[in-house]
């Protein structure tokens, strides 16, 4: 069985990662989804917790009716250090053959460690991105196109949104 590696921070997971998770399994029978920046939450920039964006990729890939056999979630901290990141990510995780990836700096340092690696054809990346969905919340504008029903819900359910908003209003605060 072929297995495969796709990190991301899924702040929050949107559809366009959705659309990744889908192109990786048309070409691995085994996706290990790795949260990046996993111990980072409460900024602007990473709103949720590693727990909250677990949950988020579960509850879309349930709706989108992905088998749950077919992958692994597992958080992956920053290091700090460039070269120590890959075997830390080596030692978290299963073996992987190929590493799905569209960011260079993530792309340079598995080849370096002698990996395959494949990009991810975007889907709409104007629209499907972490960064777009956080300037709408903050702006008012119409969010929920970006995710999934159940990350909108669970988004709404749980109060998040409103941390993002906040998040916002305290780094202009500090300005």
């Amino acid at each position: 069985m072929r297995t495969g590696l796709y990190i991301g921070r899924f702040q929050p997971f949107h559809k366009g990662h959705l659309h990744a998770v889908r192109y990786c399994l048309s070409i691995v029978e085994q996706l290990i989804i790795g949260i990046g920046s996993a111990l980072e939450s409460h900024t602007t920039k990473n709103p949720f917790t590693a727990g909250e964006r677990i949950e988020m990729i579960s509850l879309a890939l349930e709706e989108a009716k992905i088998k749950r056999d077919c992958y692994l979630l597992i958080p992956i901290p920053d290091v700090g250090h460039h070269q120590l990141w890959v075997p830390l990510v080596e030692i978290l995780t299963p073996p992987f053959e190929v590493v799905f990836s569209n960011e260079p700096l993530t792309r340079r340092l598995f080849k370096e460690r002698g990996y395959s690696v494949e990009k991810i054809p975007f889907m709409k990346r104007e629209l499907y991105s972490g960064e777009e969905f956080r300037r709408r919340v903050v702006s008012g504008e119409n969010w929920t196109e970006i995710v999934t029903k159940s990350v909108a819900r669970f988004l709404e359910e749980k109060g998040l949104l409103q941390r993002i908003v906040e998040l916002s209003e305290s780094d202009k605060a500090r300005l």
